[in-house]
């Protein structure tokens, strides 16, 4: 059987070392590596290319290694993430078959207040919230507290313990931050103190559910809010980290379980995902789950929770790797 040649597709970083968020994007290096002596491994004839600033980088490297598929890492460049979306949509056009999802679930997801207003549309459950565009902070519909986001970032950029504010000076201090950093929109949303869960679909092994796996918010840490932030997620050791580790598979009963399924379902299927996504949800006072976010294309380094799901299916994070190469391949040879 002919062996497809691959080309792993990756964001060039573009931040310096020594920038805040610069964790979140050279992570990518390493994640690449694996994954190209992954494919190298089960025979693939594997490239790699990186992509900056300059889309015209990817249209020459696709001209020149013509790939039967793309192994899509780009994660969209740290000073302007919508890329992340303009090159599978690149890749779409140009007819070339690429793992995870498609441009148009990246594009919801990546708008973190769009995602809500169409999460909402379909009546699935998320914390009520508010857009803001400027400094100026009209008084707050919600109860306190409240947690502040920039609305087109993910992998935790911009959340740190003074996300969650409690009264009217501390969220326009936030917001102003936001805006200054980051640039509108800026997401205000009901916090919500309750257990919080990774809920991972992968359609590569026929729609199955990973584990579902929890963030526990642990050990004595009573000044710090219960919340994965950047720190928590990016800086290994950190105290931060120490205090919010993941737990899989999540105690949970078997209605519970059904439960954040059938939600997560319903937004992956909306969300039009596609090989493998995440939802993230929080439980309510009640127990009610309300969906944070829609992540297409979560994390796919080796370390990442990805894989400590697919280990307990006996799946191996190589085997997935092929399996997205083989179903990339098999969709675009269909589709022609």
């Amino acid at each position: 059987m002919t062996t497809p040649r691959v080309l792993i597709l990756y964001n060039d970083p573009v931040l310096p070392r020594d920038h805040p968020d610069a964790e979140s994007e050279h992570e990518v290096l390493v994640t690449v590596a694996v994954v190209h002596s992954e494919l190298t491994q089960a025979g693939h004839e594997v490239t790699r290319l990186a992509v900056g600033r300059n889309p015209g980088v990817l249209l020459a490297g696709l001209r020149e290694i013509r790939p039967d598929v793309v192994f899509n890492l780009f994660e969209g460049s740290a000073d302007d993430g919508s890329t992340e979306t303009v090159v599978a949509g690149m890749l779409e056009w140009l007819g070339v078959p690429f793992t995870g999802c498609p441009a148009h679930a990246i594009s919801l997801a990546r708008n973190k207040a769009l995602a809500k207003i169409l999460l909402r549309g379909a009546g699935l459950p998320t914390p009520d919230f508010f857009v803001l565009t400027e400094p100026a902070v009209p008084h707050c519909p919600l109860d306190w507290p409240v947690i502040v986001k920039p609305a087109t970032q993910d992998a935790s950029v911009g959340l740190d313990q003074g996300s969650v504010v409690t009264d009217p000076a501390a969220l326009q201090k936030r917001v102003a931050c936001l805006l200054e950093r980051y640039g509108p929109p800026v997401l205000v949303e009901k916090f919500l103190d309750g257990r919080e869960f990774n809920v991972a679909l992968v359609e590569a092994l026929d729609y199955r559910f990973l584990p579902i796996s929890e963030i526990r918010f642990v050990g004595d840490h009573a000044d710090l809010w219960p919340i994965v932030t950047y720190d928590a997620k990016w800086k290994r050791g950190s105290r931060e980290d120490l205090a919010t580790p993941p737990h899989y598979p999540a105690d949970l009963d078997d209605a519970m379980m059904q439960t954040l399924q059938s939600v997560a379902l319903r937004a992956f299927h909306l969300f039009g995902c596609r090989d493998y996504a995440r939802a993230d949800i929080r439980l309510g006072p009640s127990g009610q789950p309300y969906i944070l976010e829609i992540n297409p294309n979560p994390d796919y380094n080796p370390d990442a929770g990805l894989t400590g799901g697919l280990a307990s299916l006996s799946v191996t994070h190589a085997q997935f790797t092929a399996d997205l190469v083989r179903t990339a391949w098999t969709r675009g040879k269909n589709r022609s």
